[in-house]
């Protein structure tokens, strides 16, 4: 008899719901397989909790452990990469910070040096060091001009040679080093290859190690066999879940993790015990969860601060945390390539949770106490051994078991959020892990609950800006801007960070940095350029003084054999830092405006949100270029319709423009203003115009060669009699 059409249908959506049974029983979710559902406390409305039995566990096991077996055949998988010496480095790396190239503590700009040996003394000092680094020069500063990915990278200090020797002296000091890719940067300067060899060959040239893939789920393997075939190999680690396929050349990849009281099994880990993740959870300011779920999992952590220029500091409890953790990962790294692990070993207290890692005849756990309270006693078994010893490698102590049956009890303390570590072991401990249990047992003899876990952002501080001569009478090309007690208001456009506290800047009468300002205060009467700094004034300026920067990469990068283009005399000057504007501001006897001078002489008493008005009007502004190759700006004069209400030209929409500087220990910004006509196209990513009065643009500062910019430029003020 032949089913109907309808029946048929049923049968086959029935079949289709049964399916995802034949891998396991426990849906997973991205990247995170579930506990064994007896752990979830439930409400009595829920049916109630029951008590875990040894049975629920074996199940749980069996079941994921069927899955894995089943999933690596049908994906074919092959873990050839994990077995080359060249990629071996990431199965330990543990601890790797995501560092912006403009953190204080990696670059001296006043010296001209890179300062390798000051940044990672700091980060052993605060929290035990680091394995590898992600070296971040890309994002949020990329799209101000048409500097690409890797153009961004040979601005740096020294160029690709400068970044080479940076690279090698973090290699010195044992530590990895990775450099991001964007494959959502398609409108600034095409590479004129294709990206795989483009992201091989400069990788190559500088000497790096891995490649992280920002934004992308799994980077695919056209990426592994170009820097294969270049004869550098390379670690890729994307950002997002790649396919499980990916994972037999992703060897590395980011955890962004759901977290919930019992921790979840990280499925990439589960697949390949030898792949290593790294749990990134950028904006949290309590990092307990993730150390706990790296621990639990045996992975790491990308402990993440400054984040584009906005500093998330890790408080001391959670530095002392990392730590201990970072201490035992290192010396137990290979018991986590154990294919015999075991998560979610059983354990006797609630809200305790362990994983066991067989290795030979030894065997070591990882534990972490999820519960807001401290605890203490008989917290696992393990069956009896003749001539097994056990160790608290937390406490660095050994332990005597209780012998209950055929098995041993092992008892010990855990404090609230905290962590435990063990290890059977026949007979006499061996060095490496007689040395790790007395650092431990220092470690542990003052509770992390005595290190305080509060979170505060960075004060920040506004560079100084010398007042000038006083004028008694406008200055030539400049016009006076009356006193006038004004409002002040303003935002930054960030693309990230919202509102939460230390986004942006912190401006003298504010205590804390934030997104946005409003402030009433008093501006007395000064003078302002009528137009930006042309480049026949720069020249000028050079002939005058023969200025020429130490650090001069990119300096002046549009002009040629010390002059300007023909025909470009009257556009602003350009590809300027800020130590090269304020240099010849000094010349001039003049200085950089403060943003609120900018934005007053821009806006008038008005509360205007164009120098014109409150519509805007693109006939006021340069044509904006979108291409990937920029044209150049405009003259100064070239919009007079654009004019403020005192008759200020050229202040929207052809050169950003420099004004104040903020700094705090890690970060320096440099408030841009007026946005530019240069828009590249295709990502969200590039950095924002901000075009309104009441709108500045952060750029992070790192160094001159850097900073540099073929859309920023400046003008000048001077201060009234």
């Amino acid at each position: 008899m032949r089913l109907s059409v309808s029946r048929l249908t049923l049968v086959v959506v029935l079949l289709a719901l049964q399916l995802p049974a034949q891998d396991t029983h426990y849906a997973q979710v991205g990247q995170q397989i579930p506990a064994p559902g007896c752990i979830a406390q439930k409400g009595a409305w829920e049916g109630g909790s029951k008590p875990c039995t040894t049975e629920d566990f074996d199940a749980w096991l069996k079941d994921i452990t069927h899955w894995r077996t089943e999933r690596k055949i049908r994906i074919g998988y092959s873990n050839d990469r994990y077995q080359q010496p060249a990629f071996k480095w990431a199965q330990s790396a543990f601890m790797q910070p995501q560092m912006m190239v403009q953190d204080r503590y990696f670059y001296d700009p006043v010296a001209g040096k890179y300062t390798v040996d000051r940044y990672l003394e700091d980060l052993e000092k605060r929290y035990g060091g680091i394995d590898a680094v992600l070296i971040w020069p890309t994002y949020p500063n990329m799209g101000i001009d048409n500097r690409n990915q890797h153009d961004m990278i040979r601005s740096m200090p020294g160029g690709l040679p400068g970044v080479r020797q940076m690279v090698a002296d973090f290699h010195g000091r044992g530590v990895h080093i990775l450099f991001p890719m964007m494959m959502w940067d398609q409108g600034t300067r095409d590479p004129g290859m294709p990206w795989p060899q483009a992201i091989a060959e400069i990788m190559k040239e500088i000497g790096a190690d891995g490649v992280n893939g920002d934004t992308q789920d799994g980077v695919p393997l056209a990426f592994s066999l170009a820097a294969d075939k270049s004869g550098h190999p390379l670690v890729f680690e994307p950002e997002g879940s790649p396919s499980d396929e990916a994972l037999a050349w992703n060897v590395l990849t980011w955890g962004q993790y759901k977290f919930e009281f019992a921790p979840k099994v990280d499925r990439f880990r589960w697949l390949e015990p030898r792949h290593q993740v790294n749990i990134s959870d950028r904006w949290n300011r309590d990092k307990t969860d993730d150390l706990q779920y790296a621990f639990f999992n045996g992975e790491g952590w990308e402990s993440w601060e400054n984040i584009w220029g906005i500093w998330n500091g890790i408080t001391p409890r959670d530095e002392e945390a990392t730590r201990r953790v970072a201490t035992i990962e290192r010396a137990v790294a290979p018991f986590f390539a154990s294919e015999e692990w075991q998560p979610f070993y059983p354990t006797h207290l609630y809200g305790v949770f362990a994983s066991k890692w067989p290795l030979g005849q030894q065997t070591v756990w990882t534990i972490v106490n999820r519960n807001e309270y401290d605890i203490a006693g008989r917290q696992i078994s393990i069956p009896y051994a003749q001539g097994v010893r056990y160790f608290d490698l937390y406490h660095g102590v050994e332990l005597t078991p209780e012998h209950d049956g055929d098995q041993a009890v092992l008892s010990f303390a855990m404090e609230a959020h905290g962590y435990g570590a063990l290890l059977a072991t026949p007979g006499e401990p061996d060095a490496p892990i007689t040395q790790l249990m007395a650092k431990t047992k220092q470690m542990a003899a003052a509770p992390l609950s005595g290190y305080s876990h509060e979170w505060k952002p960075l004060p920040q501080h506004l560079v100084e800006i010398p007042k000038t001569e006083p004028a008694a009478t406008a200055p030539e090309g400049m016009v006076k801007i009356p006193a006038a007690d004004y409002v002040f208001k303003v935002e930054g456009i960030e693309i990230e960070g919202f509102n939460d506290a230390g986004v942006d800047v912190q401006y003298p009468w504010e205590d804390i940095p934030r997104r946005y300002h409003e402030h009433e205060m008093h501006i007395a009467s000064f003078y302002i350029d009528k137009y930006p700094v042309a480049n026949a004034e720069f020249k000028k300026f050079l002939d005058a003084t023969h200025y020429h920067p130490s650090d001069d990469l990119n300096f002046l990068k549009d002009w040629k054999d010390g002059t300007f283009p023909d025909g470009s005399g009257n556009k602003p000057v350009t590809w300027v830092s800020q130590e090269d504007a304020r240099a010849y501001a000094k010349w001039a006897g003049k200085r950089l405006p403060h943003e609120w001078e900018w934005q007053y002489s821009a806006q008038g008493t008005d509360g205007r949100i164009y120098p014109w008005g409150n519509d805007w009007d693109a006939s006021k502004v340069p044509v904006p270029d979108r291409s990937r190759t920029m044209r150049g700006p405009n003259d100064v004069d070239a919009h007079p319709a654009g004019a403020s209400p005192f008759g200020v030209m050229d202040l929207v929409g052809n050169v950003w423009q420099w004004t104040d500087e903020y700094v705090d220990e890690h970060t320096r910004g440099g408030i841009l203003r007026g946005g530019s006509y240069y828009q590249p196209q295709g990502s969200i990513w590039y950095f924002p115009q901000a075009y309104r009065n009441d709108q500045h643009g952060k750029l992070l500062l790192m160094a001159p060669s850097y900073d540099r910019s073929g859309a920023l430029g400046f003008r000048c003020v001077k201060d009234a009699d």
